[in-house]
């Protein structure tokens, strides 16, 4: 029985219409008078830290500490003033799934694993009326690297749910093969799913234990039951 399922953000549970990569746009804009280098970035899949690490390294900027409060502290505002004024979604599937997890006889534990800082995830899933469903996760903040910021949401849900969790009863759902790979990488059950940053025949050669175009393709109970 799975006792604890992981979301991703971008992709997975929403569309925000590219506010994030705006924001990170505007923020090296007004923050550091950088004003190219965002548009070859390659956003879907990574780290907020770790994309900021790469504009830094493209403009030969100091990866300090300091540099990188400046800008995650700039970030925010810019994200919420953005979010404020976009069209975005929540992606296909997702209100009814969650609906559907909640509603079984022993529901499980809903978490966030994402490569976004926890404040720009907060922002992001408020403005779609998503972040009160899950009681705790894995952000950029807890580390740069993927993986380990899937350890950290182990570690979290242990926790929360006693240290007997075992990662078999750990479901991690993304869109692209980053959020597979972290989740093999903490020994969980990986669903991958075909509503962002990856294609469907992109994320078959992964190995998630499910892979599907949407979540309106598969069973809340047909996952956490098996």
């Amino acid at each position: 029985m799975v006792r604890l399922v992981l979301f991703d953000i971008d992709g997975t549970l929403v569309h925000t219409g590219h506010a994030g990569t705006r924001a990170f746009a505007k923020t090296f804009a007004t923050e550091f008078n950088l004003h190219h280098g965002s548009e070859k970035m390659k956003f879907a899949g990574r780290t907020d830290v770790s994309l900021v690490r790469e504009f830094f390294k493209i403009h030969n900027l100091d990866e300090s500490p300091a540099h990188f409060r400046q800008f995650f502290e700039r970030y925010a505002f810019w994200l919420d003033h953005i979010l404020a004024q976009s069209i975005g979604e929540i992606c296909r599937g997702i209100p009814q799934f969650i609906r559907d997890l909640q509603s079984l006889p022993q529901p499980p534990t809903l978490g966030l694993l994402t490569g976004n800082i926890q404040l720009g995830a907060e922002i992001k899933l408020r403005k779609f009326g998503l972040w009160e469903n899950f009681q705790f996760g894995g952000f950029a903040d807890d580390h740069e690297d993927r993986n380990h910021i899937a350890v950290a949401a182990l570690e979290r849900g242990r926790r929360v749910l006693g240290k007997n969790l075992q990662p078999q009863e750990i479901i991690v759902i993304g869109d692209t093969p980053f959020d597979v790979r972290c989740g093999k990488f903490i020994g969980a059950k990986t669903l991958a799913v075909a509503t962002g940053g990856s294609k469907l025949e992109e994320l078959k050669p992964c190995g998630a234990d499910w892979t599907v175009t949407d979540l309106t393709q598969i069973k809340a109970r047909e996952i956490v039951e098996t």
